[in-house]
């Protein structure tokens, strides 16, 4: 069973979205409502609306909206019931547990169950006689016992059923081992241990939950590093390894993004805790706005060769997009920080706190990738280069960033520094063009309703699906209509089938006696289809409603109705039916 609606409206009124959404987001004022920058999508101009009188917000960059638990669902990555709790523990409320059929949430929940017993098993495998190839791997990279139990590193030995058989006997079944990625199912049918003869290293999320694990090989075998899948808990591209150590180390400063697990925990080791690192996989859009969180500048400390320099040029622009600055650290000798810091023993500390404190900024970085590749040092070349660096430099948000830099370039390359600005300003022209005219095309798709996944049908039936929506959002924004609406239209004239669904769940509500709401909505629909109906209630937010203009939007429904029923007939090639349905058009058009 859902939880009581009483419960909910008693949630959202201790907890304000704006209260909330400020804590994590910093809005301004702009009429009745509040904007900033979008936390869910890189974005420099604001689009993140929050509309205090109905608890709902909408982005209108990347169409994520909702009310209070949608928000705190996607901003901390948690299931509903999650963000349930999430919300009543903060507003020392308790939630009716005995009222919900939360099916998933106790998915979960035994995953993470799984997860933890299983870095239990790892770490006791390591520190017995069957983990010693993992331990005296572990100490040939100079970890402490210390380092090792603060991570709580461990061992999955080469056995391909021990840890199978421990969780059995703990009283999992072989489909939960299955479904939360620490086994798959062999040619037999039976359950075998996903990880075996590998260094394990347990990822943990900003509640304490083991998550998800990572497995160094021991010898050759490949691959070298293998991963959790997605499960239940965990998302490869919404985490951070030590983000959870690192967060409070960071508090508001300076974060290092390394390549890997054992740069990481080395950093850690040496006295640099506020390093983390991606799960195997390229820098994403919401790690960067992770990091954001909790850091004002991020170091980018990847390796030197081609693949690492690859992957610093790719998480630049995501980070500066995220609003961090960032720097770019090169390690000398082509070495990874482990390998530096380890090379230098009691003195590794102080080399590498140099390296931090003497390392450049992404511009000064990227200027010196484009000199190696457009040596300066004939007039092609100083074309080629001032060409790229202007590109670079049009990426810049900040006009005085761009003076200072057009300014050095121009007297290291003997050309008058206004040249430079002009070419810097031809190319954010450019951009701005190209830009604007990819807004446009967005925009004109989503009128026509081309890039409505969650109702489809909206861009065969523009004229109904507005009429549709308007209704929607009036009954939701004012429910005292919602009577009215529900005395003069049956759900069976909705034309789209996403919509008519909509209505029905509010008429349900309505029937009960429960709040017209999002938040009354929430346990029913997905997160991408309450950013539709929050989309809604964005759109029409400052336009007024009345009996009137719903009985107008009832009229439009009615009429297009009709008209489709005849378009139906046309194409059945039933005249008499065809005549009826355009008699009846007539009539609704008088």
């Amino acid at each position: 069973m859902p939880l009581p609606d009483a419960f909910i409206q008693e949630l959202k009124l201790r907890s304000d979205i704006t209260d909330i959404v400020s804590s994590y987001v910093t809005l301004r004022r702009s009429g009745r409502n509040l904007v900033g920058l979008c936390p869910f999508h890189g974005e420099k101009t604001p689009s993140f609306n929050v509309y205090p009188d109905n608890g709902s917000f909408y982005c209108f960059g990347c169409h994520t909206g909702g009310d209070v638990i949608t928000f705190i669902r996607k901003i901390e990555n948690l299931d509903y019931m999650e963000a349930v709790r999430f919300l009543a523990d903060r507003a020392g409320l308790q939630v009716p547990e005995n009222n919900v059929d939360d099916g998933m949430a106790r998915q979960r929940m035994r995953i993470l169950e799984i997860n933890r017993e299983t870095a239990r098993f790892f770490f006791s495998t390591l520190n017995s006689e069957a983990g010693r190839p993992g331990l005296e791997y572990l100490r040939s990279r100079s970890l402490t016992q210390k380092t090792i139990r603060h991570f709580g590193l461990g061992f999955a030995s080469p056995d391909r059923f021990s840890l199978v058989n421990y969780l059995r006997k703990k009283g999992f079944t072989e489909e939960e081992l299955i479904r939360a990625n620490v086994a798959f199912r062999g040619r037999s049918g039976g359950a075998v241990d996903r990880f075996s003869n590998r260094v394990m290293f347990p990822i943990i999320d900003l509640r304490g939950n083991v998550v998800a694990f990572g497995g160094r090989v021991m010898g050759d075998a490949k691959p070298k590093y293998l991963n959790t899948s997605d499960t239940l808990s965990f998302r490869k591209g919404s985490t951070l390894f030590a983000l959870n150590f690192a967060k409070d180390a960071a508090s508001g400063g300076q974060m290092i993004l390394a390549e890997g697990y054992m740069d990481v925990i080395s950093l850690h080791q040496a006295g640099f805790p506020t390093a983390v690192a991606t799960l195997g996989t390229a820098l994403t859009g919401e790690q960067a706005r992770l990091m954001a969180r909790y850091a004002r500048e991020v170091v980018l400390c990847y390796d030197s060769d081609e693949a690492g320099q690859r992957a610093t040029s790719r998480a630049i622009p995501m980070l500066r997009e995220a609003g961090l600055l960032v720097k770019v650290l090169t390690v000398p000798n082509g070495k990874d920080p482990d390998e530096y810091i380890r090379s230098y023993g009691e003195q590794g500390y102080a080399r590498f706190k140099n390296l931090l404190e003497n390392t450049g900024n992404d511009v000064e970085y990227r200027l010196q990738k484009l000199r190696m590749e457009h040596p300066p040092d004939s007039a092609v070349g100083r074309v080629a280069f001032l060409t790229a660096a202007s590109e670079v430099l049009a990426t810049l948000g900040s006009r005085i960033e761009q003076e200072v830099y057009a300014g050095k370039l121009a007297a290291e390359m003997g050309v008058d520094r206004s040249a430079v600005l002009r070419q810097i300003d031809k190319v954010s022209r450019k951009r701005r063009s190209e830009a604007q005219k990819k807004e446009f095309r967005t925009i004109q798709q989503d009128a026509v309703g081309l890039r409505d996944r969650v109702n489809p049908e909206k861009a065969g039936n523009l004229r109904a699906a507005a009429a549709e929506e308007a209704i929607l959002s009036a009954m939701l924004r004012f429910p005292e209509l919602a009577g009215f609406v529900r005395g003069r239209l049956k759900p069976e004239r909705f034309v789209t089938a996403f919509n008519r669904r909509v209505y029905e769940a509010l008429l349900g509500k309505l029937e009960a006696g429960a709040e017209l709401s999002l938040s009354s909505l929430a346990s029913f629909f997905s997160e991408e289809e309450l950013s539709s109906v929050a989309r809604m209630m964005a759109r029409y937010h400052d336009v007024p409603a009345s009996e009137r203009d719903v009985m107008e939007y009832i009229q439009v429904l009615t009429t297009e109705q009709a008209a489709r029923k005849a378009r139906m007939a046309a194409e059945g090639e039933r005249p008499e039916e065809l005549m009826g349905y355009l008699d009846a058009l007539r009539k609704q058009k008088k």
